[in-house]
């Protein structure tokens, strides 16, 4: 008689998984199995990384960059302190600076490029930028007023082959009538620093004093604007109308939804819809499972009828084909999770690794918005990743383990 032990479905499975088959296609369609869930399961958890990787940066490097707010005042801000008080004691705002914008054309040696020149306190800049901690070369500080040094992007000061204590040539737009005729307003400004926060910002953004940006727009007021940083970016959209509302005059405000919101939501996007396509890897895998069941079922029949007549119920025998495709997909999940955690926590290294070797680019800041590969491992991806593949594998053992409960002892014995 076959014990009733409940330990005895898992004994008998496991064994028959160790065994050595008669089918040596079973044994291969049973290792392809395992080797598909391995790299279903890791390729997912280091894709998902790698997607919250571009998500952080996003948040962390360009939108410590990018204001989160910008209240304007029509005319321009004449006591930009002033409004900042009243800003900064509203809910929700952690810091207010100045800003004054220009767009104009950079040149040096015969190099010229279009960038966005940003004016800046630079006492106050700290509290709402990440560019004081980005300096590869001088610092904010170095901005001094009537100076007009300038502070330069990594990538742009590549692009005009320039260092700190080069003149450039900032010529803007708006034109300056001279016995000439009619010239574009041109000023020389002394490179004081540089800075790299590995975005496209690198590329296309220089930074003034306030007072020389002023000087540059021929601006009577202060500052054209003040940006504003608040405690959780996302309630900018509602605080920066909040803030509009709440003031006496002509105030109108921004946030960073309309600049970088489309990008912020098609990561997010992505991030869902790569990871429902790559589930599908797994889902190849589970079927696996499914055709090696149904292969060892049909091999094993013999053994079915003999353990049935034995006096195995057809639960216990179902128990014990679970076991088997239950073992198969753990195997795989836990092997695919170790091999994507190691990944997602070295992929930057890697990819920065073969960048140096080979001298290529992977990510140029030209064309995305970050110049390397970021990753960032999240445990709950990971539960979430290793739970769904252990409930498709759990699925993919139901139907086969069903048909095996369902052989009949005399039928698999009439011709052994």
């Amino acid at each position: 008689m076959v014990s009733k032990s409940p330990s005895l479905p898992l004994w008998i499975g496991l064994r028959y998984l160790a065994a050595k088959r008669r089918n040596n296609f079973i044994s291969f369609i049973s290792a392809s199995s395992m080797i598909g869930m391995t790299l279903g399961v890791a390729v997912l958890i280091l894709v998902l990384s790698v997607m919250n990787g571009f998500d952080r940066e996003l948040r962390e490097r360009i939108l410590g960059m990018v204001p989160h707010g910008v209240i304007y005042e029509r005319g321009g801000i004449n006591d930009w302190e002033a409004l900042a008080e009243k800003i900064s004691a509203m809910p929700g705002v952690a810091a207010v600076a100045p800003l004054t914008r220009l767009q104009g054309m950079m040149g040096y040696g015969g190099r010229v490029q279009g960038v966005m020149v940003t004016g800046i306190d630079p006492q106050a800049e700290s509290t709402v930028s990440i560019l004081p901690q980005h300096m590869t070369d001088g610092s904010v500080e170095s901005l001094q007023s009537g100076e007009f040094g300038v502070l330069l992007g990594d990538l742009l000061a590549r692009h005009l082959n320039v260092v700190v204590g080069d003149k450039i040539t900032l010529m803007l737009p708006e034109a300056t009538l001279s016995p000439a005729g009619v010239l574009p307003r041109v000023k020389r400004l002394t490179v004081t620093g540089i800075f790299s926060v590995g975005a496209e910002l690198d590329a296309n953004l220089a930074v003034v004093n306030l007072d020389d940006a002023r000087k540059l727009g021929r601006l009577d007021a202060q500052a054209q604007a003040v940006r504003v940083r608040f405690d959780d970016l996302f309630q900018a959209p509602k605080g920066i109308w909040d803030i509009v509302n709440r003031l006496d005059g002509y105030y109108t405000g921004s946030d960073w939804t309309r600049t970088h919101g489309n990008l912020f939501q098609a990561i997010r996007m992505e991030k869902t819809m790569i990871g429902l396509l790559l589930l599908i890897i797994v889902a190849v895998a589970a079927f696996n499972i499914i055709s090696t069941l149904v292969m060892v079922v049909t091999d094993k029949q013999a053994d079915i009828a003999i353990l049935r007549t034995m006096g195995a119920t057809p639960g216990t025998v179902m128990r014990i084909f679970m076991v088997q495709g239950i073992a198969i997909g753990l195997v795989g999940v836990v092997l695919g999770t170790v091999l994507g955690v190691v990944a997602a926590l070295t992929i930057s290294d890697l990819v920065a690794w073969v960048e140096n070797l080979f001298g290529f680019k992977i990510l140029s800041a030209d064309v995305y918005f970050i110049s390397y590969l970021p990753s960032q491992l999240l445990w709950e991806d990971v539960v979430i990743v290793t739970g769904a593949s252990m409930v498709l594998s759990f699925l993919a053992t139901v139907y086969p383990s069903w048909r095996a409960s369902r052989v009949q002892p005399a039928e698999a014995l009439r011709y052994e």
